[in-house]
C-alpha cells in the first residue's frame, strides 16, 4: 500500500531543503527554493503534529516521509512537502504541466467541473470530497454521486464509496485522501472507470501517479509564496486560488 507514498519520496532529489514551514488551522505549506507546496488536514483532526525536533533547514526528503504518518497533521506537512518539489513551477513545466507566467490567471478557465462538463454528459459520476458549486457544473448533465466524510444533505457517506466507485464511468477524488491513506483504496474501486482525476490545490502534479490508475491531476502552481504562506498562516483571509493557477496534467500528455 506504501508503494504510491515511497515512489513520490524517492522522486525528491536529495539536495532539495526545507526553507520554511507552517502549520495552519487546516492546511499546511513547505517552501524549498522558488518551490511551494500546500497540503489540507480536516478540520476535525488534532492540530498536534508529533515533531521532536525544528524542520526549518531539514531534507526536504525528511519531511515528505511525513507523509506517512497517521498523525494527519503531521502527513499534511509530508504532502505539502512532496508539492513543493513537484509543485514547483520549474519541475511541473518539466514534467508537462502549462501555465502563464501571468501572477493571476482566470480560475474558470482550469476548473476541472467546467471543463469536464462535455465528457460526463449522462455518464455515472461519483465525487469523493463536496467541492464548492458541485452540484451546479455536474448534477444537470450526469448522474452524480457526492461522497463525503461529514455528509451534507443528499451526500453519501464515506462507507458507500466502496459500492458507488466501482459502478461509475468518472471518479473524481479529493487530493485529501492521499493525506489520510485512503487514496490507493478509493483508486483500487475506481479501476474500472473510465478516467479518475485527483482534484484539488493539494494535488500533486507528478507523472508517476499515472501508473497507479490516475488519469488526470487536476491541480495547482503557486506563483506568490510569501502570499500563500501568510494565507495558510491565518495572516490573510483570502482564498488560496488568488497566489497562483489552477491546472491539469493528463496522462499521456
Amino acid at each position: 500500500m506504501w508503494k504510491m507514498y515511497d515512489a513520490l519520496i524517492e522522486g525528491i532529489p536529495e539536495g532539495c531543503m526545507v526553507d520554511e514551514i507552517i502549520c495552519g488551522s487546516c492546511n499546511s505549506f513547505v517552501r524549498s527554493g522558488n518551490g511551494a507546496g500546500i497540503a489540507a488536514f480536516r478540520p476535525y483532526t488534532s492540530r498536534k503534529p508529533l515533531f521532536t525536533k525544528d524542520l526549518m533547514g531539514a531534507p526536504l526528503r525528511e519531511v515528505a516521509r511525513c507523509i506517512k504518518s497517521w498523525n494527519l497533521v503531521e502527513a499534511s506537512m509530508g504532502a505539502a512537502a512532496i508539492n513543493a518539489y513537484y509543485n514547483n513551477p520549474q519541475v511541473a513545466r518539466q514534467s508537462g504541466v502549462e501555465f502563464s507566467d501571468a501572477k493571476r490567471v482566470e480560475d474558470r478557465n482550469y476548473d476541472p467541473f467546467i471543463m469536464s462538463q462535455n465528457e460526463i454528459k449522462s455518464k455515472k459520476v461519483a465525487v469523493v470530497g463536496h467541492f464548492p458549486y458541485l452540484e451546479k457544473f455536474f448534477a444537470p448533465v450526469c448522474d452524480l454521486s457526492i461522497i463525503e466524510w461529514e455528509p451534507e444533505e443528499g451526500d453519501y457517506p464515506i462507507m458507500a464509496a466502496e459500492y458507488l466507485l466501482p459502478e461509475s464511468d468518472y471518479v473524481f477524488l479529493t487530493c485529501t485522501s492521499l493525506v489520510d491513506k485512503t487514496l490507493p483504496r478509493l483508486l483500487e474501486l475506481s479501476k474500472e472507470a473510465q478516467k479518475v482525476t485527483v482534484v484539488g490545490p493539494g494535488t500533486t502534479l507528478a507523472p508517476l501517479l499515472f501508473d497507479f490508475g490516475i488519469g488526470d491531476l487536476s491541480g495547482f502552481i503557486i506563483k506568490d509564496n510569501l502570499r500563500a504562506a501568510r494565507i495558510v498562516g491565518g495572516i490573510e483571509k483570502v482564498r488560496i486560488y488568488t497566489t497562483g493557477q489552477k491546472v491539469h496534467l493528463t496522462k499521456g500528455v
